[in-house]
């Protein structure tokens, strides 16, 4: 059943998942992901602070669950965030969020995302950053994508490396309270235009830009 709020009614779809807007309904069905943990022992941290999948359960489930409902509530022309579910056959498995700050005059956006660890390693990361990419710069015109990660989170970085995104400095951040460095990434239109799919699907655009004060 559709929503009559246009973000909640979004949609990206490739032949290997689908980006879903995060609905109450949807956020259910990933809870036990979260509840399961995402961030795993022995590997190194990939987000920075402050980030509530750190958390113990269930505080991690809570705080996770409000700063999704908070964000979904500051949306208008000046920020905006759009949360999606990453669905592999169906089944939540993950997170791919973009975010713009006005974008109607500067074109830019940012995005972050994360996946269960069962499924990593299957090229799901890769199909969904690719997905979101299509919903920014075929979907809304947007003139540049950007992205960070830490210096040794090497799948992040080398997802955007094989998508076609240039280094673009340095950074630093904290992470569980140390300082760790971030690898900075950037895409223009002209070179994502030079990868651009035709196999990607989207949904419940036009509807969309109004609320988020894109220019039809």
């Amino acid at each position: 059943m559709a929503s009559s709020y246009p973000p909640l009614n979004l949609a990206v779809r490739t032949p290997r998942l689908t980006l879903a807007a995060a609905t109450d309904e949807l956020l259910e069905r990933l809870v036990p992901v979260v509840r399961a943990g995402v961030v795993v022992d022995g590997e190194p941290a990939p987000f920075d602070d402050p980030m509530s999948l750190y958390a113990d359960s269930p505080e991690r489930e809570w705080r996770w669950l409000r700063r999704i409902w908070a964000g979904r509530a500051k949306v208008d022309a000046s920020f905006w965030r759009l949360y999606f579910v990453v669905c592999d056959d169906g089944e939540p498995v993950g997170m791919q969020d973009l975010i713009a700050r006005d974008f109607a005059a500067v074109g830019t956006v940012t995005s972050f995302s994360w996946l269960a660890p069962g499924v990593r390693g299957r090229g799901l990361g890769r199909e969904a950053r690719a997905a979101i990419l299509h919903l920014a710069f075929a979907g809304f015109g947007a003139r540049e994508a950007g992205t960070d990660a830490f210096a040794d989170n090497r799948a992040s970085n080398r997802v955007s490396e094989v998508l076609g995104y240039t280094r673009n400095g340095n950074d630093w951040a904290t992470r569980q309270g140390e300082a760790a460095e971030l690898l900075r990434w950037r895409m223009t239109r002209e070179q994502w235009a030079t990868r651009r799919r035709s196999d990607i699907e989207l949904s419940g655009v036009e509807e969309c830009k109004p609320v988020l004060g894109v220019p039809r």
